[in-house]
């Protein structure tokens, strides 16, 4: 558990950490619902690359997205250890396919660093900004800037 959990101000929020590939995300903890393990997705025709499929969840379809291609990075492979972070995002509820949940952390915004000079559109809509933690360099993403228009999410 990260040194910030211990140092709760008013003000603070809580970030939820994950891993894809070497590199670590977060996520407003708020707009997390539930994380699961990984259960294949049943793929839908002409859904857009990122979108893994859908899943039943307790009676819902859950759309599954492969939250590496979403933010450009090479798609992922699924395994058993990967994890499904069931988020909310614009008023939908989405599975976001990550490699692994890493840490909950409870920052406040001095923590939060600008995000440097970005040339892609998509960085400009997600990247919320940058925090150095332990040696660690966490990149706070914006769901919502991920899936703009909410016909998109589901």
């Amino acid at each position: 558990m990260s040194y910030l959990v211990k140092n709760l101000t008013q003000g603070s929020r809580e970030l939820i950490a994950f891993r894809i590939g070497d590199q670590e995300f977060c996520v407003n903890i708020m707009s997390v619902r539930e994380i699961r393990g990984w259960t294949p997705a049943t793929p839908m025709p002409h859904s857009p690359s990122y979108m893994k499929g859908v899943l039943n969840l307790r009676g819902a379809v859950l759309p599954i997205i492969d939250l590496s291609a979403r933010l450009g990075m090479r798609p992922t492979e699924p395994s058993p250890r990967h994890v499904i972070i069931v988020a909310q995002v614009n008023r939908k509820v989405v599975g976001l396919l990550v490699e692994a949940v890493s840490d909950i952390l409870t920052v406040t915004d001095d923590n939060i660093q600008p995000t440097p000079e970005i040339s892609s559109d998509l960085e400009k809509q997600f990247a919320r900004g940058i925090l150095a933690i332990d040696k660690r360099m966490i990149c706070l993403v914006e769901l919502e800037g991920l899936f703009p228009d909410e016909s998109e999410a589901a």
